[in-house]
């Protein structure tokens, strides 16, 4: 470095905008804040001025609540103008789960690729009130801590629908190299996988905006897992591929706006990061794996901490993803234990 400083991330803003209000980040660029029933508490939402309306980047949860909140948005920081556009970087319930009522209710466009649409709209409509014994089968087969498992199988199982909006027909899709305009600027669409596939990011040729979604969080690092609709996944090399091809796009001036946490500047060392934190976490649990052990014992040598049953569900899909990449590598072997979980050892 010639005796340079290292450039650090940054966070313009300490504190994130309140309920029903907006912090105006760039010219024209509002960032608000929607509330989640869950450990993370929260989910960023952006709403670019159009001049004759507004595009919105995600929406969250489908909720009175959350909608309550909308409704204040579009009396407050949005007075004036319409919601012309919806943009949904991925398909989460978090994300997309009010697109389909600012479609109906508010006469929006939706703006998402292919895959997060047919996601949405998918599961939307595949309504389950008794668990899946697919899903079940996966759950054996993560080696989930019978108790766990076994409150599940007593209560409903959670349902996309039950927290994304019906969704009519028709969207806007914006693929890979595409440019799209919104708020006065022209954006280089990249897609991303891993979190969720064929997630939609950003890259604003006018200033230095990036929106990330959940592909690039400042302080915490996106979910990345395996369910049973493909258990045999890998997204975690996904995620690497993505990270690796999308870091030389990435300035140290750039103001990351992502789906959760606060924008911050620092882009290429935040990349950098995630992609190393992954690596050591895959060194850990290689050592971890002299000798057999189902996906859920893998938890302390890939988050460093216990985990508590708020967030078991979240850490063992992640856990399978992990020792998924390691056995598409070769880097481990597999075995049926007797109750049909999956048993990873390394290779001598």
């Amino acid at each position: 470095m010639d005796g340079a400083r290292p450039l650090a991330m940054r966070y313009p803003w300490e504190q994130p905008p309140a309920a029903g209000e907006a912090i105006e980040v760039a010219e024209g660029v509002l960032w608000m804040r929607l509330p989640l029933p869950m450990k993370l508490d929260h989910v960023n939402v952006y709403a670019l001025d159009d001049g004759d309306g507004w595009t919105v980047i995600d929406t969250g949860f489908s909720s009175k609540k959350t909608r309550g909140i909308w409704e204040q948005l579009l009396a407050g920081p949005l007075a004036g103008k319409p919601v012309h556009r919806v943009v949904a970087t991925h398909h989460h319930p978090d994300h997309i789960g009010n697109a389909g009522w600012f479609q109906s209710e508010q006469g929006a466009e939706l703006v998402t690729t292919r895959t997060a649409w047919l996601f949405a709209r998918m599961l939307t409509l595949d309504v389950q009130e008794t668990w899946p014994e697919e899903t079940l089968d996966y759950y054996r087969s993560a080696g989930m801590a019978p108790e766990i498992l076994a409150k599940r199988m007593s209560e409903r199982p959670f349902n996309f629908a039950d927290m994304v909006y019906p969704m009519p027909l028709g969207f806007r899709r914006i693929k890979q190299g595409d440019v799209f305009r919104m708020g006065g600027r022209d954006w280089d669409v990249h897609m991303g996988n891993g979190h969720a596939p064929e997630h939609a990011t950003f890259w604003s040729r006018d200033d230095n905006l990036v929106i990330t979604g959940d592909q690039i969080l400042s302080s915490i690092s996106p979910n990345i897992g395996v369910y049973a609709t493909e258990p045999l996944a890998d997204p975690l090399a996904e995620w690497l591929e993505t990270c690796e091809r999308l870091e030389p796009l990435a300035r140290a001036d750039h103001l990351a706006l992502g789906g959760h946490k606060l924008p911050f500047t620092g882009l290429p060392i935040r990349m950098r990061q995630l992609i190393d934190n992954h690596h050591g976490a895959l060194n850990r649990l290689l050592e971890h794996l002299d000798t057999p052990k189902p996906a859920s014992d893998c938890f302390m040598p890939l988050f460093k901490r216990n985990i508590g049953e708020g967030e078991y569900g979240l850490a063992l899909v992640e856990a399978v993803a992990h020792v998924n990449h390691l056995y598409h590598i070769g880097a481990v072997t597999r075995t049926r234990r007797s109750d049909g979980a999956w048993l990873y050892q390394r290779k001598e």
